[in-house]
């Protein structure tokens, strides 16, 4: 059903990506992952409770991996962008696309090189004391 295909989709395919990038990452010493999570994964998402729980579920396991791979050099985050300017903002009508950044703090949608910018910084050794975090990258709208 819609739930177990969300979940699966969502939860499932972070834990397994994660679980072959942290053997790997151990084996050479250190490593960074940047997961995939949601402004939906910070609040709830009316009509949207499978899609909230799968990016609420990802901040968790960001977190307990970064506290289970820290001494080993490696560093877990997530990413939690907004409404963002891509190819899955063409499901929606113009009318819905404009209650979405009537919603935004910033007024505007994100352009996908902000969250670009996001991941690399959590990346790089700009971030390197950065650690089990849950960034939001959505304008505001998470607060």
């Amino acid at each position: 059903d819609e739930w177990d295909r969300i979940l699966d989709i969502n939860l499932r395919g972070t834990f397994v990506c994660m679980k072959h990038e942290l053997a790997q990452m151990v084996r050479q010493g250190s490593g960074v992952i940047v997961n995939t999570s949601s402004g939906a994964g910070v609040r709830g998402v009316a009509g949207g409770a499978s899609y909230a729980a799968s990016k609420h579920a990802i901040i968790g396991l960001t977190k307990s991996a970064a506290l289970d791979y820290a001494k080993q050099n490696i560093r877990v985050n997530a990413i939690l962008p907004g409404n963002i300017e891509t190819p899955m903002m063409d499901r929606f009508t113009n009318g819905d696309i404009q209650k979405a950044i009537d919603l935004e703090p910033v007024g505007r949608l994100g352009k996908p090189e902000e969250i670009a910018d996001a991941v690399l910084w959590m990346s790089a050794d700009l971030g390197g004391f950065v650690t089990g975090a849950a960034i939001s990258v959505d304008g505001g709208w998470s607060l």
